[in-house]
């Protein structure tokens, strides 16, 4: 039995804006895992299940744009083996689908990982290579991705993210005051596919508009990294504030979630804001240790599912 795991993510800021090649900054969120358990088979062929998903399918039967087979073509064809051997490959999580916490690249990851083991290529699954991998496949769950997710899940330490070409710019960053976060599940799935679509065809019809809420997102990135840098929590709750603003402009916040900000915020929250793609999905505020059960209570009272803290040290 070969396993391996990866975390799902949490983005700070610079959501949306991320993928116009503005700055952002995602953390791992280590306490939720995705798993991939790969044991050898006497039966032929490859199996593929995936208890979370309703999935146990024989992997010549998954759809061609099935995540998980996707993975198992991309290892096959970066390791250039003609054939794979009999296995049976188990998918779980504990990472929500659908919620902006980085599943499909989590689960993607741990895939990779696990079957670079059982392959006998464990040397080749160095973070740079389980994260171009599972770009390939976040392809067909958000159609343009910017390349963050699967970088966070991959390297598994906090990032300073710029997308451009030849290569993306990834700085680990420095925190010099520990950050305590509330995460809080609108219980609304929603698609990264689809919201990220949604505000490629508003750039396209008012450019000029979208660059500037880029450049408005890009500009709190950077001095959120210095706040970090310097241990100036104080200065990172308006920043939250002003990037959920522009959020709300590129139409990709929900009355769901826009409840959930300002319950946080009334309860004593430095700061909170959407964190993903929107439209649902998860939140995220700052608090402090003696704010943290009050505006985790309010959250709950204000319809979220499920609220998880998290401290960035």
């Amino acid at each position: 039995m070969f396993s391996a795991s990866a975390p799902g993510k949490i983005i700070l800021f610079g959501e949306h804006a991320v993928v116009y090649g503005r700055p952002a900054i995602a953390v791992p969120l280590t306490q939720l895992r995705a798993t991939a358990v790969v044991t050898p088979s006497s039966r032929p062929g490859i199996r593929l299940i995936a208890p979370d998903l309703g999935q146990d399918v024989m992997l010549t039967d998954a759809p061609p744009d099935d995540p998980i087979a996707a993975v198992i073509r991309q290892v096959q064809t970066a390791v250039t083996l003609p054939t794979l051997p009999h296995m049976t490959i188990t998918v779980s999580s504990q990472i929500p689908i659908a919620s902006g916490l980085g599943s499909g690249a989590a689960i993607t990851a741990a895939v990779v990982r696990a079957l670079a083991e059982f392959l006998g290529l464990a040397h080749l699954a160095t973070p740079a290579w389980v994260s171009a991998l599972t770009y390939e496949v976040e392809k067909i769950h958000h159609g343009t991705p910017s390349g963050i997710d699967n970088t966070v899940v991959a390297y598994e330490m906090p990032v300073y993210f710029v997308r451009q070409q030849p290569q993306n710019h990834i700085e680990p960053f420095t925190v010099a005051r520990p950050l305590h976060l509330l995460v809080a599940d609108t219980g609304v799935r929603s698609s990264t596919k689809i919201a990220v679509g949604d505000v490629r065809r508003q750039w396209q019809e008012h450019p000029a508009k979208f660059e500037a809420l880029f450049d408005g997102c890009g500009r709190i990135a950077q001095a959120a990294r210095a706040a970090i840098e310097t241990g100036d929590v104080a200065a990172l709750g308006p920043l939250m504030q002003e990037n959920h603003a522009l959020l709300q402009e590129m139409t990709v916040s929900s009355p769901e979630l826009d409840r959930l900000v300002t319950a946080a915020i009334a309860a004593g929250a430095l700061g909170a804001k959407l964190s993903g793609a929107g439209r649902g999905g998860n939140m995220i505020a700052l608090v402090t240790p003696a704010t943290a059960t009050a505006v985790h209570n309010a959250l709950l009272t204000a319809g979220a599912k499920s609220v998880l803290a998290t401290t960035l040290a």
